[in-house]
């Protein structure tokens, strides 16, 4: 089935679907405030995902100097691997082109094989791990890097 994907800056409105989306999907979830607050800042670029003009995911990126950091990517469960995900992605990388960003960067769970290898089809590269990054359970983060 292909959808549709619309990718769109993030409204104060999608806070609260990007705080349910992310409470479905991890064990130390941003609060809608928090989403609401960052995605109102000069220098971050959050964004949701549509398909069929449904709310499908939505991704946020903190720009410091030359350097994105790629801090939130959660898509609907229903609506993965059709594509939500790579399109956020490469929408953070459109958007870090136009800031002239020189790299972007993002921790991912040891165990998120799914996400490692968007992320690798995406052109990151894996540079290192931060030992116990992670609570709940307690695990290794691999950093991942794309530069252009």
């Amino acid at each position: 089935m292909e959808n549709k994907i619309e990718i769109l800056s993030m409204t104060e409105s999608e806070a609260a679907k990007a705080a349910a989306l992310e409470r479905l999907c991890f064990s130390a979830p941003w609060s809608e405030k928090a989403i609401r607050e960052a995605a109102e800042r000069d220098d971050t670029v959050f964004l949701a995902a549509y398909a069929d003009g449904e709310f499908a995911g939505y991704a946020g990126m903190l720009c410091v100097l030359d350097e994105g950091h790629i801090c939130n990517v959660a898509v609907m469960p229903q609506l993965r691997r059709r594509g939500v995900g790579r399109t956020l992605i490469e929408a953070l990388k459109e958007e870090g082109r136009r800031r002239s960003l020189a790299v972007l960067m993002l921790e991912v769970r040891a165990s998120n094989t799914a996400a490692q290898a968007l992320y690798e089809s995406a052109g990151f590269v894996r540079v290192g791990v931060r030992r116990l990054f992670y609570a709940a359970p307690r695990e290794d983060a691999f950093l991942y890097n794309f530069s252009r």
